[in-house]
């Protein structure tokens, strides 16, 4: 085997940018070839250290969730050892000393070559003032805009303001923003111009360490696009790709932060819903820009087309985010570009212009690869639940982390009628199902029965609804394919929290005091309900469906006012109401894999800000908190993982599970005993790229290919293929 290229993928890093910087490098690390390039995960923590980061913290869900451990645990890396260390950098870093030139300039130093653009153009596109400049004085469409700097600010009173800004024709609504930050990240949109001198302050003061000038521009009426491009290094020409068109959610105003980066959050069309000679206008137009500002290798330029198709250019970026659902991954995948493929360009385009590539493919000629049948996987992704877009990502994750050396996956959208469609790959890197929904036709859709003849393991990927309660598994039972998860029962009784409770209970288990009640009765008794609920139970008390996750419709009511509008809430889409207790002790999550034996993963302690875990604080790079491991004793450690595996095996799970639980101490505990109380099993964990149980196994020593890798494996042990030819086809001795 000839040695492989040492790539870096830098992330973290020192500005506000970055938890999405973060997010960018697990996703590089988990899709960079590895038969090509050896990969050193490096992280710089925001005081500036440099890091090899252990792999048991690439995915965890924000920084906060290791960074205490760096120091002990993560090997420390002078910058000047790192020509020893790799070859490559590859720049996942975002902002402030990551894409100002600042890394550029020291990367240069250190005779390091590195993805994206030189020192010059890097800083020159991260100062917005100065780029529009540069773009003005080339006949590019800018938008109209002032530059307050720290030291107006001070002083700067409103009637002088507003009189600037009519001078240079600018009326309400205002959009404000730093003149060094990305990801929108400190902007507003104004619509009073008295409220003008404190956003200014704020987007001034955004990066706490460094005060920056303040941009207040015109807020562009028409259709707002991003358009990522590449560099074609074999001819020299650069390579536009469809550009996406962003619809902000309704009353946002802007594509904030949470839109960017929230699962299913705002519409995006790519290509944009315009006819071709406007995308081609767009795409000439971003092109002219790359070569204004000179940007190498990747370039994302951010714009709007005016309803008179005026095309007006708001941000140049030399580098795009990288996260799995990005513009960039999004649009490669519209040109057929793989994840892998297009980081694959991206790294090539710039060992061409460092002069290594040509070493590295001659190496490649020279290798025989001995091609094994691979196993075929359906994917099911989407669904009938109101979880169907966090299934989008874990199915999304699952397809592009299955080892492309074993495996041939396939994604199979589930609409919500439960109908199949084969995805093509611009179909599955849409931002949600209701995008995918819209582009799927008649010609991709398979039957159930046709799954017999194109997978020979099907893994679900649905959460809640129809793919979790043991009725996709029924069908997987009827149709003879082996799947991952647990079986029909296990399923069925899990995904109904009150029964759940109900037969832990009567096996020994401790588990929250509930009421249950329909929506009849809530019609019928509302009152006698209210007052069973007040001498049960002491306010605050949590109020959830029986049969949903991820944290939806979940509420703390601490009155009897916020009660009846929690439970009026679930019952405008539910049917039942389980009320229960709120536990005193250590929130915990624990991942459990295996069939017959199973093995707790270490616990992690779930910290929620408002006293249940939100959507956002699960889902969302850098919101939420999840320590791992959880911070217990060695001893109170064994205690909650011996009681997870007997809930496990009790209730018969297989492959692997979710159980979220209370630990208590015998101070905290009404038994005077210390005790685990079950809250809720999920027999088919979320797996999207951050979540919790991804870090758990990593934790033991499980990267997540080979955590994937093990789930299938135990299906298929589960269902036992009886034919030794095919048990030898599938490689699972």
């Amino acid at each position: 085997m000839y040695k492989k290229l040492r790539v870096g993928v830098l992330m973290g890093g020192k500005s506000i940018e970055k938890e999405v910087s973060f997010n960018s490098g697990r996703t590089i690390c988990d899709h960079l070839d590895t038969h090509r390039y050896d990969i050193i995960p490096l992280f710089q923590a925001h005081n500036g250290i440099l890091y090899i980061l252990p792999w048991h913290f690439l995915h965890r869900g924000k920084i906060n969730d290791f960074a205490q451990r760096l120091a002990t645990e993560a090997q420390k890396v002078a910058w000047d050892d790192l020509k020893k260390i790799i070859d490559f950098v590859y720049i996942a870093t975002h902002g402030r000393y990551a894409e100002d030139g600042t890394l550029q300039g020291f990367l240069t130093i250190l005779n390091i070559p590195y993805l994206g653009s030189d020192v010059f153009t890097s800083a020159l596109c991260m100062d917005k003032a100065i780029q529009k400049s540069v773009l003005k004085s080339n006949n590019i469409t800018v938008a109209r805009s002032i530059t307050i700097y720290p030291d107006e600010i001070k002083k700067l009173t409103l009637t002088a303001l507003t009189k600037k800004l009519h001078n240079n024709k600018l009326r309400v609504p205002y959009i404000v923003k730093p003149s060094q930050e990305g990801s929108s990240l400190g902007i507003a949109v104004i619509f009073d111009e008295k409220k003008l001198i404190t956003a200014i302050k704020t987007a001034c003061s955004i990066e706490p360490t460094k005060k920056q000038p303040v941009l207040v521009e015109e807020k562009i009426e028409g259709m707002e696009f991003s358009c990522i491009i590449l560099r074609d290094y074999q001819n020299n020409t650069l390579l536009p790709l469809p550009p996406t068109e962003i619809i902000p959610e309704e009353n946002s105003h802007f594509f904030n932060y949470e839109q960017k980066y929230m699962p299913g959050r705002a519409n995006k069309f790519t290509p944009p819903r315009c006819k071709k000679e406007l995308i081609k206008k767009i795409q000439d137009t971003c092109m002219h820009v790359t070569t204004i500002l000179n940007i190498k290798t990747i370039a994302r330029i951010d714009g709007f087309v005016t309803p008179d198709e005026h095309i007006i250019i708001v941000d140049p970026n030399t580098l795009s985010g990288m996260g799995p659902a990005s513009f960039l991954f999004r649009e490669a995948a519209e040109i057929g570009m793989s994840h892998t493929q297009l980081i694959n360009h991206l790294i090539e385009t710039d060992l061409k212009r460092y002069g290594l590539l040509d070493k590295i493919l001659q190496q490649e000629q020279k290798e025989i690869k001995t091609m094994k049948k691979k196993i075929r996987v359906a994917v099911l992704l989407g669904g009938d639940s109101a979880e169907k877009e966090i299934s989008l990502e874990s199915g999304r994750n699952i397809i592009y982390k299955l080892s492309p050396q074993k495996y041939d996956p396939l994604p199979i959208f589930v609409n919500t009628n439960m109908e199949l469609y084969a995805l093509n790959q611009a179909q599955l890197v849409r931002n949600s199902t209701q995008e995918i929904t819209k582009l799927i036709n008649p010609i991709q859709q398979r039957k159930w029965q046709d799954l017999i003849d194109i997978a020979d393991f099907v893994f679900i990927a649905l959460h809640g609804g129809s793919g979790e309660n043991g009725t996709v598994q029924g069908t997987l039972e009827m149709l003879g394919l082996p799947y991952n998860g647990s079986c029909v029962l296990t399923s069925a009784l899990c995904m109904n929290k009150y029964k759940t409770n109900q037969f832990l209970q009567a096996n020994g288990f401790a588990v929250p005091r509930n009421f249950l009640f329909t929506q009849d009765d809530w019609k019928a008794t509302q009152q006698k309900i209210i007052d069973t609920i007040k001498t049960m139970f002491s306010f605050p008390v949590i109020c959830k469906p029986t049969d949903d996750g991820c944290s939806m419709l979940v509420y703390q009511a601490s009155t009897t006012e916020t009660l009846i509008a929690a439970i009026n809430n679930i019952l405008n889409q539910k049917n039942y109401v389980l009320i229960e207790e709120l536990i005193k002790g250590m929130e915990l999550t624990v991942g459990v894999i295996g069939n017959d034996k199973p093995q707790a993963l270490p616990p992690s302690q779930a910290i929620a800000q408002q006293g249940i875990l939100s959507i956002e604080e699960k889902f969302l790079p850098g919101a939420g908190e999840n320590q791992t491991p959880a911070p217990l004793s060695n001893k109170a450690t064994t205690f909650v993982q011996k009681t997870i595996e007997q809930v496990y095996k009790t209730i018969q799970c297989k492959g692997y599970a979710r159980i979220d639980c209370f630990y208590q101490t015998k101070h905290e505990s009404p038994t005077g005993k210390e005790r685990v109380v079950i809250i809720e099993i999920n027999t088919l964990p979320g797996m999207t790229p951050a979540t919790c149980i991804f870090h758990q196994a990593a934790e033991i020593g499980i990267k997540p290919m080979d955590f994937i890798d093990k789930i299938i494996q135990f299906g298929f042990q589960e269902h036992q293929i009886h034919s030794p030819k095919k048990k030898k086809e599938m490689q699972i001795n």
